[in-house]
């Protein structure tokens, strides 16, 4: 397919999604080990295959808690994908939306990995999106960058939804 017709498809789309699909990975343990620190090992979660975290009610077989966290991803994705992003207490951002999911952006994985994240963050903005930031439209401070990148996950995990773990509270 063309870069011309690609493009296109992308923005026939109903849901608009950004052009890059980071191939850097962080490690879904990593991940696990930090949303588990987070909810103080008080919340069950699903995680999809490229990190999304959904937080889930209590209790749920993996069948319901797989079919809940694949609906709560499908209402993000087919809305709006409002971002929240906050810096812990560890170094590391978390992005929330308005549903319960969260991503985790690995501060070892955004120091190993800057040049790629400064260079393709314009590029993480979902088709035709204006963010409007202090800095100006679509200007975007480090914290900015890394936190658009982070959601380049869930825009990845929504087009191809694959629960690979359920996370049982621990208390």
């Amino acid at each position: 397919m063309s870069d011309v017709s690609e493009k296109q498809n992308r923005e026939s789309r109903f849901s608009p999604v950004p052009d890059w699909r980071p191939t850097i990975r962080q490690s879904l343990e990593r991940i696990i080990d930090r949303l588990e620190y987070y909810t103080d090992g008080k919340r069950d979660f699903a995680v999809f295959q490229y990190g999304t975290c959904v937080i889930l009610p209590d209790g749920l077989s993996e069948g319901d808690a797989s079919a809940a966290a694949t609906d709560v991803l499908m209402k993000i994705f087919h809305f709006h994908p409002d971002m929240n992003p906050r810096d812990m207490d560890d170094g590391n951002i978390i992005v929330q939306y308005n549903h319960p999911a969260i991503n985790v952006v690995l501060s070892e994985i955004t120091d190993n990995h800057w040049a790629e994240i400064d260079r393709n963050h314009q590029h993480a903005l979902a088709t035709h999106e204006v963010l409007i930031t202090p800095l100006g439209h679509n200007v975007f401070d480090d914290f900015g960058k890394k936190a658009l990148f982070g959601r380049c996950y869930m825009f990845m995990d929504a087009q191809e939804p694959v629960v690979v773990r359920i996370v049982r509270k621990k208390v």
